[in-house]
This record gives C-alpha cells, sequence and structure tokens, in this order.
C-alpha cells in the first residue's frame, strides 16, 4: 500500500504508527511527537482515553505522594523492572505533565494526588489539543487485527480491511483484558503468542471475589437481598498465604450479590487471586471492630444480657449491628452464638471464605500479558523472531505487571508509555540517519 496522506483515515505517512489511544498510547505519542517524529494514532474506538474517562468517573487519581522507593514497591514482583520507568517518569513528573497542560493538582489526606477539579475529561481534552497541535494525527474507528501473511498490519477501518506496511516503528498499547466495552479486550495474546511472544495469560487484578456463605456459594438469599451493595467500614482484613506472604489493613469493602470487592479487597485481590490458584480458596480474616482489643470486645460479649437476643446485646453493647451482625450469622454455626468467648473471637477474626475471582471484565485491571524480559527487552521492544526487522514496543497494561489502586495503575501506564516512546524514538532516529 502506497504512503497516505496525513488527513487520511490510516497509518498515512507516519514515521512511527501508535495502536492504543489510553494513557500509555498517548504518552508515547507525545515523547514522539516532541522528538520530531511523525505520529499517527490509531484505536479501534470512536474515541480517545474511553477507560481513561470512565475509571476517572468517581475523581480521577492521578497518581501517589509516597516516596519513588515505596511507591515503586507497590507493583510486586516486577518491582525492579518498573523502578527504570518510574526514574524516568515517575510520580513528580506526573504531577508536572498535568500541571504542564493547565491541570491543577492537590494531595488528599491518603496521600493520592488529584486535579483540583477531580476529573478526567478535562485533562483529557487539554492532552489532545496539546498533542494535535504538536502534529500527531488520529485515525480513530480502526481496529488492529494482527499481521498478515507478509508481514503487513492489518487495519479494520470505517472503509474495510487495509493492510498497511509496517512503520519504521509500531507501539501497541492496546489495555489489558478488563473492560471489553471500551476496548481493551486482549485478543492481541494469540496474535502475539502466534508470532513467538511471550505473554502470560490474562488475568482479573483489583477484583471482587466469589465468597462461601451460608449456602456453600455465594451469600444466602437472606443476606444478598437485604445487604448488596452495602458497605462494610471502618474494619480490618488480615491474610497470610501458604507461602507465608501477609497483608494486614484497615478500610472498607462492599458486599455484592455473590461476594465482596471495594477498596480494602482489592489492595489484597492478587495474595487472594494466586492462593485460590494454589490451594482452591482464601480466607481473609476479618476483624469487625478494629478499634476495640479483643479483651474488650470478651468483655462486653460476656456482660449479662437478661432476656435480650444476643444480637441485640451486640448492638447495645458494642454498636455492632446491620451488615456487620448480619455476616456473623451468614458464616458462624449457630453453637458460636451460644459461646460468648467463640463469638468475641470472631468478631476481631472472622473468616470469610472466597471462591473464585470475579471475571476478568469486571475486574478493574488486569495481570498478565507480555512477559517483561522474556517478552520484551529493557526497551520494551518485542523479542520475536517471526517479526523479522521490525521494530515493536509495547506500553501499558498489555506488559505483564499489576498494582493496586491509589495512583500506581495510571502512573506506571503512563511511564510504560513514556519509557517505550523514548526507545521507538531512539529507534526512529538511528534508522533515520542510516537512510540520511
Amino acid at each position: 500500500m502506497s504512503p497516505l496522506p496525513p488527513d487520511n483515515p490510516s497509518q498515512g505517512d507516519a514515521d512511527v504508527l501508535i495502536i492504543g489511544a489510553g494513557p500509555a498510547g498517548l504518552m508515547a505519542a507525545q515523547v514522539l511527537a516532541e522528538g520530531g517524529a511523525r505520529v499517527r494514532v490509531c484505536d479501534a474506538m470512536a474515541s480517545a482515553g474511553r477507560k481513561f474517562l470512565l475509571a476517572g468517573r468517581g475523581g480521577l487519581n492521578l497518581t501517589h505522594s509516597e516516596a519513588l522507593p515505596a511507591f515503586a514497591s507497590r507493583y510486586f514482583e516486577q518491582s525492579p523492572a518498573v523502578l527504570p520507568w518510574l526514574q524516568a517518569f515517575g510520580p513528580a513528573e506526573v504531577i508536572a505533565w498535568a500541571q504542564g497542560l493547565g491541570v491543577e493538582t492537590f494531595v488528599g489526606s491518603s496521600g493520592r494526588v488529584f486535579p483540583r477539579d477531580m476529573k478526567a475529561a478535562p485533562l483529557l481534552r487539554a492532552w489532545l489539543q496539546t498533542l494535535r497541535r504538536g502534529g500527531v494525527q488520529f485515525s480513530m474507528r480502526h481496529r488492529w487485527l494482527g499481521w498478515d501473511g507478509q508481514g503487513h498490519l492489518v487495519m479494520e477501518t470505517p472503509d474495510g480491511l487495509q493492510h498497511c506496511p509496517a512503520p519504521a516503528a509500531l507501539v501497541l498499547a492496546l489495555g489489558g483484558g478488563s473492560w471489553a466495552r471500551l476496548g481493551s479486550d486482549g485478543r492481541w495474546v494469540d496474535w502475539l503468542g502466534g508470532r513467538g511472544v511471550s505473554v502470560a495469560p490474562l488475568q482479573p487484578s483489583n477484583c471482587g471475589f466469589d465468597a462461601a456463605g451460608a449456602e456453600g456459594r455465594g451469600w444466602s438469599d437472606h443476606f444478598w437481598q437485604r445487604h448488596a451493595g452495602q458497605p462494610l467500614k471502618s474494619v480490618a482484613l488480615s491474610f497470610v498465604d501458604s507461602q507465608g506472604k501477609r497483608f494486614a489493613r484497615k478500610g472498607e469493602f462492599v458486599a455484592t450479590r455473590s461476594g465482596v470487592e471495594g477498596s480494602l479487597i482489592y489492595a489484597v485481590s492478587a495474595m487472594l487471586r494466586d492462593e485460590i490458584a494454589r490451594s482452591g480458596s482464601a480466607a481473609p480474616l476479618l476483624d469487625l471492630l478494629p478499634d476495640r482489643t479483643l479483651d474488650e470486645v470478651r468483655a462486653e460479649v460476656a456482660r449479662p444480657r437478661g432476656s435480650r437476643s444476643m444480637s441485640s446485646h451486640l448492638k447495645s453493647r458494642l454498636r455492632l449491628d446491620g451488615i456487620k451482625s448480619s455476616l456473623l450469622h451468614e458464616l458462624l454455626d449457630r453453637s458460636v452464638w451460644d459461646d460468648p468467648l467463640q463469638l468475641a473471637q470472631a468478631i476481631k477474626a472472622l473468616p470469610v471464605r472466597l471462591l473464585a475471582a470475579r471475571p476478568i471484565d469486571e475486574a478493574i485491571s488486569s495481570a498478565g500479558g507480555v512477559r517483561l524480559g522474556e517478552g520484551v527487552d529493557a526497551g520494551l521492544r518485542l523479542r520475536a523472531p517471526a517479526l523479522g526487522a521490525q521494530a515493536v514496543f509495547c506500553a501499558g497494561e498489555m506488559l505483564d505487571w499489576e498494582a493496586p489502586t491509589g495512583g500506581y495503575l495510571l502512573t506506571a501506564c503512563l511511564a510504560s508509555g513514556h519509557w517505550a516512546g523514548r526507545s521507538a524514538l531512539s529507534h526512529w532516529r538511528e534508522q533515520s540517519a542510516s537512510k540520511g
């Protein structure tokens, strides 16, 4: 296919083609355009940043203010691989970048960093305007379908299939496997795997779980009909997996139709998911009254209650009622309610048995993807002999890393896009110099 003019909805005469108009792809586009490359961004959706906008609907969490060593540790086993990205474009750089777009930020009480107006749309609009002023071209409703037999890129466009010769450099920022309706459907796994790229299976991350309630799987009708959607506030959750890893944190989460979800669950979701894969289930301990000691709870439970029911007694003495009381009824045998010492112990350490992570498309993010080191080199260029001399770089959630919510997800997407963009820019410059 011959080169197309810049306003043609396809690859055009771009030096570098980026597939994926989420944060990672847009950041790569910014680095490349600022470096002098002609850049085109293609995306399957009708507009850029669809998942970014939805994720920021309740308040866009840009990054976190904690020091870089602690920040980098949030990426679990992949922390050493992610650290160089963060050193080049970490939390401080994210804040400066947002401010450069005219977006004021502030640090919340939890250390999270937000835009002053808490909204994603103004930041995205300013970013896209900056990219367009810098010469970046966009081709929306262009879905990449892999390569054809000649190594050309196959694009499904409003005008039908197009087979585009490979550009000087290609950056893939296709997202993971969550929220398929917004474009991150994970279909690229088979296309890259078919080219010999080392890819770890995609799994849900920052996800909810199905619980083993009174009926064995999921909550009883009595429980979920009254409490699905209700939060358990001011609780603490602890978990020790079969390999000795530990987690303990205070927070809140929500009961769902079949189990649990929410910030406290998301924070430990990777450990829970992996433990379920190893052992068939996971049973974190829930402290329903973390501000009271076990001795205090024992003393109050053991007080004479006269003709009152134990539920009324707990409400009166410990202010334990509502969903917390119902959860105790849901998970404890009747015999425990008749034993004040066992009941006090359960209030402070209630086992909540979890059986399965919710499907990946319900998750906030995904784990797995192109393996760091095996699938891509240090510059995030694909290691794939089947691609020949094609220079293909990857960024964002399609790489094999995961992190909790709290600004860590978005920061790593931006940082990996910046890193891949720099690598693609260096490659393009080398190619241009060799031809010149």
